[in-house]
């Protein structure tokens, strides 16, 4: 018996096989936010979107998403295929691994996958695929009044946001301030900012900062007891941010939380820490 068809994802295939997601992955996402998500244009000559696998009748019976994106690591600039949205019809589910070679087979790019279900992540520990350390820091928003002598602001106006920012950090805004579930700001002084990316969210029934993702570790770092006090007036009472990006432990009071699935990656020469949550569907995507 032949198997069935696998063929990359155009253009022209994304309404059907991001309806095909819509139908049976997330019906909580319409599927032209996912077609969206996928047409974004972050920096390199896209390939594809992915693979699909077809019936008999050409109809999609199952699909993986490859959203790419390129962004400096180390000063290197680094190809990333970041997989996403892997779901197979149960009458099909033996060619699941055809989709996952497929897409990794492409030589020249890191490979992440930001939000794995337990069974996927095990598939892809299968594949050499690399976990992610799980843990968050938890910083405890407090006043910070002695920050106002450091001359370090936080900027959330728009305007001003770009205004304030580098020529990297720049791009990296404007790469993503079309998505109205991201928020934004600059912290800083002076030609020294980080741009930061933040969602409210909740953690123990408060309200919370969930960090996203920031430009410069270090500054951001830094500026945690002012980012924290920013967020105390926003009506946020913590700020949650992933370990593997800190570049070290915050001397303001904070916890660490366990328990959250592995993300993972696979790549020659990237570590975690390399490894961004923006430019993938962590961001492309309300998740």
């Amino acid at each position: 018996m032949a198997l069935p068809k696998l063929e990359p994802i155009r253009d022209e295939d994304l309404p059907a096989f991001c309806a095909f997601l819509h139908d049976h992955l997330n019906p909580s996402h319409p599927a032209d936010i996912w077609a969206e998500a996928f047409r974004q244009d972050w920096g390199v000559k896209k390939p594809n979107h992915g693979f699909l696998i077809r019936d008999d009748q050409g109809e999609i019976v199952g699909g993986i998403g490859a959203i790419y994106a390129a962004y400096p690591v180390r000063g290197e600039r680094r190809q990333f295929c970041n997989i996403t949205s892997w779901v197979v019809l149960d009458a099909f589910r033996t060619q699941s691994m055809r989709l996952a070679m497929a897409v990794i087979s492409q030589p020249g790019f890191v490979f992440t996958d930001l939000s794995p279900t337990a069974v996927v992540e095990q598939s892809l520990k299968f594949l050499k695929f690399t976990p992610m350390n799980s843990a968050r820091t938890v910083l405890f928003n407090l006043p910070a009044p002695q920050q106002r002598f450091t001359g370090a602001t936080v900027v959330t106006d728009p305007a001003k946001i770009e205004a304030v920012l580098d020529a990297a950090a720049l791009q990296v805004y404007r790469d993503h301030r079309r998505f109205p579930w991201l928020k934004f700001l600059a912290v800083g002084k002076g030609q020294q900012r980080s741009l930061v990316v933040y969602k409210r969210a909740t953690l123990k029934r408060l309200p919370s900062a969930e960090i996203v993702g920031f430009t410069n570790p270090d500054l951001f770092l830094r500026h945690l007891p002012l980012l924290g006090c920013h967020f105390l007036l926003s009506g946020m009472a913590t700020t949650r941010v992933e370990t593997r990006l800190l570049p070290g432990k915050s001397a303001w009071p904070h916890s660490e939380l366990t328990g959250y699935r592995n993300k993972v990656f696979r790549g020659e020469g990237v570590t975690e820490a390399d490894v961004q949550n923006l430019y993938s569907e962590y961001v492309a995507l309300d998740l």
